[in-house]
């Protein structure tokens, strides 16, 4: 199904990725697909037609783009969608925002059937680089990888710095979403080229220093922000006029309304293909060097969720017990890291 559009061999590549070797989609499995109306015509039908060839049932389901993400969404989302995503096997969100952590979201991960993907762009070109600009078996190799050191490293002492000023240190705890090679679970699936590190609770002090934003929407920062943090977050300092109005109600809603909330989760973004666009979160936080620091509450205790804001740092650098595993975005330790990063090049421009 062409959708009377082209599709370029970088983008049915990126479909075919995602499709055939991140959700192995099998004949006969219901697929959905979740856009809106900024998706691009060309992106949707290149999933379509990759859900086709694999022998999948594909259906798009286009709604008015969200004004939030999380619970915030509940009252904009119509409730015959809710009635699909618990009868789906595989379900696409192209969307952005994005419905992870709506109430339509926790009844399909309730369901135990849909294998949701938190794809969350409605670029064609931003898709073909995040699934089709490294070679997928490779990319998912580092991964894994990655996943496997940082198990081995949880009670470490971490510090994360950028040459803005960033600089704040933790304690590793364990990982809280595991990572498929292949998706065949039902549950929550993320774009690859990019690891949480989650720190213990109450072990995080210093500040980082933020140029990017999603809190009540996604966008560059006129001027950077600077979190300052004491276990929890104690102060917001050097933001835009019109920035930090929205960023503390951000934190103020996410933390139940107590007051600023806590840092839930930092970030290792590591694809080599993925760009800062300014546009696309989802990209921009896999980017060499980015960290999305996710801000409020855990998402796996009561009243978390996926509404939560995230700023990010760019060009970060990173130790693990004292030994540095990023040097200004490039991995470089443990050795075995090191020598699969160097391997993921990029396979176009």
């Amino acid at each position: 199904m062409s959708y009377g559009v082209e599709i370029t061999h970088r983008l049915d590549r990126a479909a075919r990725s995602l499709v055939e070797e991140h959700f192995a989609v099998q004949a006969g499995e219901a697929v959905l697909l979740t856009t809106d109306p900024l998706t691009d015509t060309s992106l949707v039908s290149a999933i379509v037609t990759a859900v086709t060839r694999a022998g999948g049932k594909p259906v798009v389901a286009t709604l008015p783009q969200l004004p939030f993400q999380g619970a915030l969404a509940d009252p904009y989302i119509p409730e015959p969608l809710t009635a699909a995503v618990t009868a789906t096997d595989v379900w696409f969100d192209l969307c952005f925002p994005y419905l992870a952590g709506s109430m339509t979201h926790d009844r399909a991960m309730a369901a135990r059937r849909a294998r949701y993907a938190l794809i969350a762009t409605s670029s064609a070109s931003s898709f073909a680089r995040l699934y089709g600009g490294v070679a997928f078996a490779a990319l998912m190799d580092l991964q894994l990888a990655l996943i496997e050191y940082l198990e081995t490293k949880a009670g470490a002492r971490v510090r994360l710095t950028c040459p803005l000023g960033s600089d704040v240190q933790f304690t590793l705890d364990k990982i809280k979403l595991p990572r498929q090679r292949i998706a065949r679970s039902p549950g929550m699936h993320t774009v690859p080229g990019a690891q949480s590190l989650y720190p213990a609770a109450a072990s995080v002090r210093g500040r980082v220093v933020l140029q990017s934003l999603f809190d009540e929407h996604y966008r560059l920062l006129r001027k950077p922000v600077t979190i300052e943090i004491d276990e929890r977050i104690v102060s917001i300092g050097g933001a835009g006029a019109e920035d930090r109005p929205g960023l503390e109600r951000a934190l103020r809603r996410a933390a139940g309304g107590r007051d600023l909330g806590q840092v839930i989760h930092f970030t290792l973004g590591f694809h080599p293909a993925a760009r800062i666009t300014g546009e696309h979160f989802i990209e921009d936080i896999r980017a060499l060097g980015t960290n999305a620091v996710g801000m409020g509450l855990p998402w796996w205790e009561p009243g978390g969720g996926e509404n939560h804001p995230d700023g990010v740092v760019m060009d970060q650098s990173v130790w693990i017990a004292d030994e540095c595993i990023v040097d200004a975005g490039q991995i470089v330790a443990p050795e075995t890291l090191r020598a699969q990063f160097q391997r993921l090049s990029p396979l176009f421009d």
